[in-house]
Formats: C-alpha cells, structure tokens, sequence
C-alpha cells in the first residue's frame, strides 16, 4: 500500500485530507509542522508528498529542496490558499510534482495523488534541486488559466530545451519568455529579444547571425549577430510565424547542429544560446494556414506554454488593473482607484487587443481624468465587432461593396490602435504583412493615412 505524508498546519483540513486519501487506498502519515514532516520522512519509506506552502515553523518551498535533494524520487504536491505567480513557478521549477490551490477539488486532488503514487515508482533518477528564486516580471492574475501558465513556466525554467509560445497578440508572449529565462539557469547571462515581424525580410538573415564586412551593399565592418550577442544566454525570438522559409530551414540548422555561419561567410559558429519562440499565429501543423515547417515546429516546441488571451481570464483584471495603477503611482497618496461601474465596464469587454489593450485604455483613462476614482465614463471602450444597422433595410443589397467597406473599417481601426504601425497592425487582424499591404492598397489607404 502506497505512502503519502500530509504536511498541513490546519487541523480540520489535515483531517479531512486523511480521510479522503485514506479511503481512496493509501496509508497516511500526517505532520502540522516542518518539524513533524521531517520526522516522519526519517522514521518511515513514504511514496508521496502533500505539502502545505505556509507552515508555522517554516517555509514549505524550503521543506520542497530539501525533500528534492535528499530523495529525488518522491513526487512533491504543493499546495497553498494563495494565488501566487511567483511562487507557483518557484514549486515547478525546483521540482514540485503538481500545484493545487485551496479550496481543494477531492476528485482532481485523489487523481493527482495517484498520478504522483504512479511516478514514485517508476522514477529514479534525481533531481537537482534550485538554489533560490527571484520576483517574476509583471504577470498578474490569480485564474486556473494563469496558474497553468506559471507552471509551465516553472517547468520551463527547469529544462533548457527550445521553448515555443503562443497566444494571441497582446498577452503577455516577451513576459514568459523572460520569466523563463529570469527563473533558469541562465539567469545571469544575456536575454536577447527579436521581433520578427518588425524586421524586413530581407534584413533578418543578418541580424540573427551577423554579417562579415562587404558580404552585401552598405556591409561597411563585421557585425555580429544577435545569437552571437547571446552567447550563454537566451534568444527570444517574438512572431516566429513571420520568418520565411529558407530561414526558418537555417533556424532549424542551428537548432540541431548548435552552429551557424556570418551572412558572407562559410565557417561555422558555434553557440550555446537557449532559443526560445513565440507566435500569434498559427503554426502546429494540424492546423489549416500553419506557417511553420512541421519539422521546426516541433524541434522549438519541445516545451510549449500557451498564453491565455483577457477574455478567457477576466477575473484577472481587477489584479491587473490595480497592479498598473500601483506602478504607475509615484507613492500611496497618488495611486488612483476605480469604482465597482467602471471594473463591471472594463470586465465586460472582449479585450481583441489583450492585456496590451487594457494598459493603454487604463492609461488614457488616468491621463484624460483628474478624479481620484475612476469612473465607467473615464474609459473609452472599442468595439470588438462592427454594429449592425438600425435600419430594417440596409440602402444596398451589393455584397461585395458590403465587404469591402467592412475591411475598410477593420483596416482603419487596426492601424489606429497600432499607433501607425503596419507590422502591429498586420497582427490584430490575423494577416500577414504582404496581405496588409496589398489590402491596403486595394482598398486606396494611404500608407501613413489611417
């Protein structure tokens, strides 16, 4: 019969939690403190851990290495009240098995006690323990969505293996990826980020992995490249989705063969940069209009974390718009508030532009009112979708005309939320540059016209 120790300072749910793993055919060993725990995993063989991250005479994270680094194979459940991003990913990432939140779900909580039961025997191999954590950028959110993401990143951070994610525009893609890196290995070296899709095509051979002087027109010295700058650190390359074919098979090159060569030049680099991508776009090759090649999709996608888009995790923006309002206040007595009509008004939207598109309807809100409390009247919603007529006839029945005035629409408001900026732009409509262009075009927008 299989062992799992509860460390639980609570008394009523220590008792329930013996119960319920008690009946569901295991033997139980119970502790309320670090102390008791690290006794009863002295005097007896235990399969399975049940640890409590708050504990009177101690920290359970603490308790979580020393458990790691003394037997490697038992499988950790950590468990806490709080929906706390930095923790979560510091469980995952030194080796935690599973992060519950209270108040328990018995059903998911039984299944994953047998899981780990399950692991315990068929693991042997240690685990290196983490030395120590550090606070995590900006990704607030307290939603069953968001702690999946800071799971993953905790995994993540374990491993240096490419990295792959995804998510719509605006969620937050550069904030995992960094969080990745923060929480790794590779914390102190370099973190270097690419955005594809501002780059032009003809220029990202040269910034990836450099160029030797007079290789092309205007190649007046050597340049290295951005992987180069790397060096033992990450490379975070943002919208992979854009990068064009015969690049994405020299991606593909460095992946598998850790080396590249200058633009001009035959011999080869070698570099130890951690690569980590990510996308808006489609591209599992399951999918229809995928635009990554099967085969570079599933060498970056090794580890994937998908990035919730806001309307999938609207309980989170009370935090993050009380989170911005903080940083964004000089001290206590500036930091503005907004009332119960305004965050019923903001929690209703559907956010097309995510996180990004709250902080700067937030911001516009904070610089246009002078009110210590914001009101619902201080911020100025889009609409996610066009408005049907009022009309009980429309005045014409032209379909194509109808169409082409609703991208019109969509192409006019796409450039005004991206500020001008065609790549952005491209983005928020799901299309890729040339089709923009081309649409823009057909359409007669003037390039700097919106």
């Amino acid at each position: 019969m299989p062992t799992v120790l509860i460390v639980e300072d609570e008394r009523a749910i220590r008792e329930g939690l013996v119960r319920a793993i008690g009946r569901a055919g295991n033997e139980v060993l119970a502790a309320g403190t670090v102390a008791d725990a690290r006794a009863a995993l002295a005097s007896a063989v235990v399969d399975c851990v049940l640890l409590d991250i708050r504990l009177p005479d101690g920290d359970g994270l603490e308790l979580l290495s020393e458990v790691r680094a003394a037997y490697p194979r038992m499988p950790v459940i950590m468990a806490t009240a709080y929906g706390d991003s930095e923790r979560a990913i510091a469980a995952m990432r030194a080796g935690a098995f599973e992060y519950l939140t209270k108040p328990f779900d018995f059903d998911a909580l039984l299944a994953t006690v047998a899981r780990a039961v399950r692991a315990s025997a068929a693991t042997r191999e240690p685990q290196k323990p983490t030395a120590h954590e550090e606070p995590v950028p900006a990704l607030i959110g307290a939603s069953a969505r968001m702690l999946d993401v800071w799971k993953a990143i905790g995994r993540a951070a374990a491993s240096d293996a490419p990295v792959l994610i995804t998510g719509e525009s605006g969620t937050g893609k550069e904030l995992v990826a960094r969080a990745v890196h923060e929480h790794g290995a590779r914390k102190g070296e370099p973190f270097v980020a690419v955005n594809l899709a501002a780059l032009p095509a003809t220029l990202i051979e040269s910034e990836l992995f450099g160029h030797e002087k007079g290789s092309f027109t205007g190649a007046n010295a050597r340049r290295e490249g951005r992987f180069e700058l790397a060096g033992q650190g990450t490379i975070f390359l943002d919208e992979i989705g854009d990068l064009d074919l015969p690049l994405q098979t020299k991606l593909l090159r460095v992946l598998q063969e850790s080396t590249f060569e200058r633009v001009g030049s035959g011999t080869p680099i070698e570099t130890h940069a951690r690569v980590i991508a990510a996308t808006s776009k489609p591209v599992d090759p399951r999918m229809p209009g995928a635009t990554l090649r099967e085969d570079l999709y599933y060498r970056l996608g090794v580890i994937r974390i998908e990035v919730p888009p806001l309307r999938e995790r609207r309980s989170d923006i009370p935090l993050l718009v009380e989170g911005y309002l903080r940083r964004r206040a000089g001290g206590p007595k500036e930091r503005r508030a907004v009332n119960e009509a305004a965050m019923k008004k903001l929690g209703a939207h559907d956010w097309p532009g995510n996180v990004r598109e709250l902080m700067h309807v937030v911001e516009r809100a904070c610089v246009m009112s002078r009110a210590a409390v914001l009101d619902a009247e201080d911020f100025e919603l889009g609409s996610a979708t066009p408005r049907p007529s009022t009309s009980s006839e429309p005045d014409s029945l032209d379909m194509r005309a109808a169409v082409e005035a609703l991208e019109r629409d969509y192409v006019h408001r796409a450039l005004r939320r991206a500020q001008g900026n065609r790549a952005e732009a491209a983005r928020l409509l799901g299309i890729a540059r040339p089709q923009l262009y081309a649409k823009m075009k057909q359409l007669g927008i003037e390039p700097d016209g919106d």
